[in-house]
């Protein structure tokens, strides 16, 4: 498990699954995510199966924080397309718990999972892309220390109209751990 201030990341259980599809079939939490369409515990189920034949350092971590005495779950995070080669990867979030929303628990996670990319897995490069019009995501990157790196036009499809996607990368060389800047 990774740790920080006031979360920690496991390893994603089945028993996690019910929360995922009920996240994920509500709109107002899927409204910037690539998942388009409700699903059933069954299809979460198969994802589940197909996940673990996955290499560990591309499975998803469940984010949990404490709360009066107990760990509870609140969203996923994940690196994926890892590549050795290039030594970078994709990162993607989900804060699903929509009373933990606007609470910087999306930027802690983000900056543990960095922080694991570049001190565990020796990446040098995580990146992800946001919709434009996810302004309070494009501003939690950002605290996290994600910069911008350019637009990709009309590349995502939501409600009827095409939107732009902005690309946000962390160098290694730029990264200052969370201990050094006590999150």
């Amino acid at each position: 498990m990774l740790f920080s201030q006031r979360l920690r990341l496991r390893p994603i259980q089945r028993s996690d699954l019910p929360f995922f599809v009920e996240w994920l079939n509500d709109p107002e939490v899927r409204q910037f995510i690539t998942v388009t369409v409700p699903l059933s515990l069954e299809e979460e189920e198969q994802w589940y199966e197909q996940m673990l034949k996955q290499p560990k350092p591309e499975r998803p971590f469940a984010i949990e924080v404490r709360e009066e005495g107990e760990w509870r779950l609140i969203g996923n995070i994940t690196l994926f397309d890892l590549s050795w080669v290039n030594r970078s990867a994709e990162v993607g979030i989900l804060i699903g718990d929509k009373r933990f929303w606007n609470r910087g628990y999306g930027r802690e996670a983000m900056r543990l999972m960095v922080q694991h990319a570049f001190e565990t897995l020796n990446l040098n490069r995580v990146y992800l892309r946001v919709d434009v019009e996810n302004i309070r995501g494009i501003k939690s990157y950002e605290q996290a220390g994600f910069v911008k790196e350019g637009i990709l036009r009309q590349a995502n499809y939501r409600n009827g109209k095409y939107s732009d996607m902005m690309v946000m990368s962390v160098l290694r060389s730029e990264w200052q751990t969370p201990t050094r800047e006590g999150v």
